[in-house]
């Protein structure tokens, strides 16, 4: 049975789907896509998909034939939250960290849904579960055509969980494998709108919405109905997926007692471009707090050498000795993260 949609839900804009008759296409069609889509039912035929059509349990069997002899991190969340892994009253988390074996962990969800357990059953949460490392043959059981693409491969499993809305700085394809997901996706610009948390005290790695999407407090954020404007809004079956570009605010559920999703990561820049929260977070640090007429002069030459770099910054400049003016490769920036590092340890 469908779960009932909460309130804010039902008026939102849903997510375009597109029809892909052949799959061997996808990595043509997310060359430089910019907007969220879906297709449905692209990874319908996974062996993994099909054990969690039969039954949770089938599907936690497949993962336990496939698993590496690993100890896995995983999340165990207050019975009360209702599936919602976020702050407590003073801002730590509400729930703890733990690793153990998957057959363990896989227990403690079976139990909990048995009945087995006594009392209310605590939320389990396996997230971004880097696939090679941890699992066997996973991969080539259940693949997906992205071209050549350097992907970051992992596997979130978990009980029904709420994950506050937050961003990536990758694109991100995301395969519904076992159970529902439904996903609220926002535009990057919306980040004014959200009420967004702390950026170092954060669940995840990541800075969240703080408003609570199943009861949204109008009062004490009012700009959230700016955001709700312009939102997206999906429901994923078993086999469903869902792209999601770099920097597009996505809220996830999953629906069911027991929920698997695959999720793809790639960027179009290299990976020796380093973070850009990085930037973000060391110039909170050294700009923010200056005077205004000290961070006007730096905002103008940000605007000069990162944003604008038009030729006549390094014009005057003979070419060998631009150094990091000039274009960065592998080398240049390994030398600049060094001198940064010397820099920051001063």
């Amino acid at each position: 049975m469908a779960e009932a949609i909460p309130g804010i839900f039902s008026s939102m804009a849903l997510v375009p789907e597109i029809a892909l008759a052949d799959p061997a296409r996808l990595g043509a069609l997310l060359q430089g896509a910019e907007q969220p889509f879906i297709i449905r039912g692209l990874v319908a035929d996974w062996p993994l998909v099909q054990a969690g059509q039969e039954s949770a349990s089938a599907a936690r069997d497949y993962l336990l034939r496939h698993q590496r002899n690993r100890s896995f991190a995983f999340s165990i969340g207050d019975p009360a939250a209702g599936g919602r892994l976020y702050y407590n009253a003073a801002m730590g988390m509400n729930f703890r960290s733990a690793r153990g074996k998957l057959t363990e962990i896989f227990a403690q969800m079976d139990g909990g849904e048995r009945g087995a357990l006594k009392g209310p059953t605590p939320t389990i949460y396996l997230a971004s579960i880097d696939i090679g490392e941890h699992f066997e043959g996973l991969s080539a059981e259940n693949p997906i055509s992205l071209g050549n693409r350097d992907c970051l491969e992992s596997i979130w499993i978990g009980s029904a969980t709420r994950i506050a809305a937050h961003n990536d700085f990758p694109d991100n394809l995301a395969c519904c494998a076992v159970g529902r997901r439904r996903f609220t996706l926002f535009p990057p610009e919306q980040f004014r709108n959200l009420y967004l948390g702390p950026l170092d005290n954060t669940p995840a790695g990541r800075a969240i919405s703080m408003v609570d999407f199943h009861g949204p407090d109008f009062d004490t954020h009012p700009r959230f109905r700016d955001a709700l404007e312009q939102a997206q809004f999906a429901e994923l079956e078993p086999g469903d997926v869902i792209y999601i570009p770099s920097m597009w605010w996505h809220h996830v559920e999953g629906l069911d007692p027991f929920n698997i999703l695959v999720n793809y990561w790639w960027r179009e820049s290299p990976r020796w471009m380093g973070q850009p929260q990085n930037a973000l977070n060391h110039a909170i640090m050294s700009i923010r707090d200056l005077p205004d007429k000290d961070k006007q002069i730096w905002r103008d030459l940000f605007e000069y050498y990162v944003f604008e770099n038009k030729e006549d910054v390094v014009s005057h400049i003979p070419e060998e000795a631009r150094s990091v003016l000039g274009p960065l490769d592998a080398e240049g920036a390994g030398r600049l993260r060094a001198f940064l590092i010397r820099a920051l340890n001063q």
